[in-house]
């Protein structure tokens, strides 16, 4: 039976309907971002609480309040003079053919307003059990039992970010994102893992409890890519590759990329253009060499000593860095084209930094890798263009990257191939996962390209302007933005869904582990991971 929770009002189609909560209905059980039908005619009008407020329609009572001991008094005028409200907000309608449409009426005076249905859940997000494969699961709507799917399908057309402030479960948000496409094979992706938090095992927030990676639920669906082996190695792991990165990869572009994070001046990047004219891709290493004799590296490219010498303190520091040499034994293509390899085969790639945790670090392999990968993933989708055969057509890749207003604030979004690659809205099957707490940072117009968002709770209301920005009815979901729990609840909104809503997210436990276990091969990999845990 269907539970009611109140009748329509008033109200309009651009600020909408207020609803009269019933009697019978507990008033903890009306909460902003709750997900209600109200129920017309010919339509059903699928919308979220967005406000709640009490009311009295008489004045003197407030002059004379009855008190909770005075009970008799207080009933005599509960339900005459005393009414609750909310403010509804519709978000998508259905029409009597059952066609999903956007709102373009309005339903009549007391229409009734119900808590919606399992069944009207699954008709507006689809079931993640449907043999296409396209639906996965990410949460329930507040108060109920009834999967909420992202279309995955969608969710690669365009690029995703995943917001909120530091503690709410970014991370688990995004893992439980990255497997779901695993799952599906709807597209690959790389992984820049900064914290060596989605390959093997990551470690729950607050507790000494662990939850299996990307790798150990899909062994043959992951590879791991290793900047520090001996770190994926001392944590029960084995990488299929070690990333070593020689100076030649480094471009000018990769480093003037990091001007902000280096505090390299003007001049500086001007001076590495002249290296990088005389010496091409060796710019760096004859940068590095000169280390004593940068007055005649400076007059031989015809650059100011002082700016050769800034431009030599600042660089200096990838010395220290490990994982770049200055002659590796394979180039860093050959590892780029491994990479490929594994992607072309629908192995996704996560990249684990281990004890490589610096901003300098994580910045500057994200910048070469990916341009390297955007580079090869263009030549392969004009030569798809040209043959136009199927076995030709790239598959679809996603690159993760968290600290992304780092990559893609006003300043870097112009230089980064992350800026090229949001702006380009997947014209060559390449998009973005971007993972931040702080997304007013990220440059407006790359903001205003990414298609799906998935948003947990934020304070700074910089930030919620931020997410919400170029989002219809951005006002109201304002407020239910800023009403999420701390933990486990999030906005999601945007391409991947047909409306706005609030969940309760997926927990990532035994349970979720074994709806993934069809996906594993036959190969004994569950007797791996049964082994590891």
């Amino acid at each position: 039976m269907r539970k009611r929770l109140g009748t329509v009002l008033f109200g309009s189609l651009s600020e909408g309907f207020v609803m009269r909560v019933a009697a019978e209905t507990p008033l903890e059980e009306v909460k902003s971002g709750k997900f209600v039908s109200i129920t017309g005619p010919n339509s059903t009008f699928f919308s979220l609480i967005t406000d709640v407020r009490l009311g009295i329609s008489h004045p003197d009572i407030p002059l004379s309040p009855p008190y909770s001991s005075n009970s008799l008094l207080f009933d005599a005028i509960k339900d005459r003079f005393l009414l609750v409200q909310a403010t509804i907000r519709p978000m998508l309608m259905l029409d009597s053919k059952g066609r999903k449409q956007p709102v373009k009426t309005i339903p009549s005076h007391f229409a009734p307003v119900f808590e919606a249905t399992a069944e009207e859940v699954a008709l507006i997000f689809g079931r993640e059990d449907e043999p296409s494969g396209r639906f996965f699961s990410i949460g329930n709507p507040l108060d109920m039992a009834a999967p909420v799917c992202i279309n995955l399908e969608a969710l690669t057309e365009r690029s995703t970010g995943i917001f909120g402030k530091t503690g709410t479960g970014k991370t688990f948000l995004t893992r439980l994102v990255l497997a779901g496409l695993a799952k599906s094979q709807k597209a690959v992706s790389v992984i820049f893992d900064m914290h060596s938090e989605y390959g093997l095992q990551a470690r729950k927030e607050g507790g000494l409890h662990f939850v299996k990676g990307l790798k150990t639920l899909f062994p043959d669906r992951v590879a791991i890519f290793s900047l520090d082996p001996t770190s994926t190695r001392r944590r029960g792991g084995s990488p299929d590759v070690t990333v070593s990165i020689p100076y030649h990869a480094i471009s000018v572009q990769d480093v003037i990329s990091l001007q902000g994070e280096l505090n390299l001046h003007p001049t500086a990047c001007e001076a590495a253009h002249l290296i990088h004219t005389k010496y091409r891709q060796n710019w760096l290493s004859e940068l590095l060499l000169h280390g004593s004799r940068l007055n005649e590296l400076a007059e031989a490219v015809g650059a100011h000593p002082e700016s050769i010498s800034a431009l030599y303190r600042k660089v200096k520091s990838i010395e220290r860095l490990s994982c770049f040499t200055p002659e590796a034994q394979s180039p860093a293509d050959d590892v780029i084209n491994q990479m490929m390899e594994y992607i072309n085969r629908g192995i996704s790639v996560v990249i684990e930094f281990g004890n490589f945790t610096s901003t300098l670090c994580y910045l500057l392999v994200a910048n070469i890798v990916t341009r390297r990968l955007h580079a090869l993933y263009t030549e392969k989708t004009e030569r798809f263009l040209g043959s136009q055969r199927t076995e030709d057509e790239p598959r679809k890749l996603i690159i993760t990257i968290e600290e992304a207003h780092k990559f893609l604030n006003p300043s870097a979004a112009q230089q980064t191939i992350f800026g090229t690659i949001a702006r380009e809205m997947r014209k060559y099957y390449v998009s973005l996962l971007v993972v931040d707490q702080r997304p007013s940072g990220i440059d407006p117009e790359i903001l205003s390209q990414i298609g799906t968002k998935i948003t947990a709770q934020l304070h700074d209301e910089k930030d919620i302007a931020a997410v919400l920005s170029g989002t219809h009815n951005a006002s109201e979901l304002r407020t239910v933005l800023a009403s999420l729990d701390s933990k486990k609840q999030v906005l999601l909104l945007g391409h991947a869904v047909p409306m706005p809503i609030v969940i309760e997210t997926r927990s990532y436990d035994e349970a979720f582990y074994a709806s993934l276990k069809t996906t594993l091969s036959a190969s004994g990999a569950q007797n791996l991971i049964d082994q590891m845990f």
